[in-house]
């Protein structure tokens, strides 16, 4: 009996902490690496990315209407995967356009960072803008296909277990397509040409020029990626909640704190970090009390809620790590940066 009762309380804690705290962690290290790129690449804190996730998501729901409308649809999967590459190249065209129209200017006045980071500002308040007037304000769900991979009561009748596991198609495609997204990014950064180009003008532009390296190319490429990484990061956390652009706006605090905490520059941090900050948020506003009853005696089984910080406290703790760390290791888990 006592066998089973730890099964269920790991089944329980892998079903409200492991879990999503996996899928939650790999949409934040996407995001966080988008901005650690710009920070390593350009040089200034882009506050903009929240927003541009935003962009993203709201381009890949519309091409998903539209797929829908014409019969197109993933089957099983979700047909935000098939608007996915176009929603991809919308967003970098804007990113592109944001560059030229904006930051292009500081960027031959030799601004100062903190000029870059206020501009940003500015740049997130009309993209905020624009998704509303666009989408509108409300909750979209796009999500269509299988929605569960492991349902709970499927799960208690062939294991016999009280607990049920649940695992929804969402959280295994966001772990997928951020370890492609994450591998294909790495490889890019080593072996490519370009990756390489991109490495050497963060850690020394003025090198990097006389080197022969076209620093406009360098940036186009630059924000691309950004674009890329903001529209999969935000279609993927789109899928497994839903769609609402002030979500976007609040994910920007532990996004910067996944990309701090790992070391702000460093991609490998980024991904660190993102981990890092979702296992935290979850496991520290989880209410553990079913999980102790099935591990203590019954004369010590809680009465409370065991629950460290209410879910109302979800974004605060991505606060309290992001002062902690700034305090004790300015630089990060890794090393910030570079690329």
């Amino acid at each position: 009996m006592e066998n089973f009762d730890i099964l269920n309380a790991l089944i329980l804690l892998a079903n409200f902490v492991i879990v999503p705290a996996i899928s939650y962690g790999s949409q934040l290290a996407i995001a966080a690496l988008g901005i650690t790129i710009v920070y390593a690449v350009l040089r200034f804190s882009n506050f903009a990315h929240g927003d541009l996730m935003s962009f993203g998501t709201m381009t890949a729901i519309l091409f998903t209407w539209l797929f829908q409308n014409l019969g197109i649809t993933g089957g099983v999967l979700p047909t935000a995967l098939i608007a996915l590459p176009f929603a991809i190249i919308v967003t970098a065209l804007l990113c592109l356009l944001i560059d030229k129209s904006v930051y292009r200017f500081y960027r031959k006045q030799k601004s100062h960072a903190v000029v870059f980071m206020i501009v940003s500002v500015g740049v997130m308040f009309i993209l905020n803008a624009t998704v509303r007037f666009i989408i509108g304000p409300n909750d979209r769900t796009f999500f269509d296909g299988e929605k569960f991979l492991i349902r709970a009561l499927d799960f208690k009748a062939s294991t016999g277990l009280e607990e049920g596991l649940t695992i929804k198609s969402t959280q295994l495609i966001t772990v997928i397509v951020a370890i492609i997204t994450m591998l294909l990014l790495f490889y890019f950064l080593q072996k490519t040409k370009m990756g390489k180009a991109m490495r050497a003008y963060s850690n020394n532009e003025d090198l990097a020029l006389l080197s022969g390296i076209n620093p406009d190319r360098v940036v186009m490429i630059t924000w691309i990626i950004v674009g890329a990484l903001g529209t999969i990061a935000g279609v993927l956390y789109g899928l497994d909640k839903s769609f609402k652009p002030f979500t976007y706006f609040q994910l920007l605090l532990p996004m910067f704190a996944a990309a701090i905490v790992g070391g702000i520059g460093n991609p490998i941090g980024a991904v660190v970090g993102g981990y890092i900050i979702a296992f935290s948020e979850i496991m520290l506003t989880y209410a553990y009390k079913k999980f102790f009853i099935y591990l203590l005696p019954e004369h010590l089984e809680p009465s409370g809620l065991m629950q460290f910080l209410s879910t109302d406290y979800k974004f605060a703790i991505s606060f309290i790590i992001l002062v902690i760390v700034l305090i004790i290791r300015p630089t990060g888990v890794f090393r910030g940066k570079t690329i």
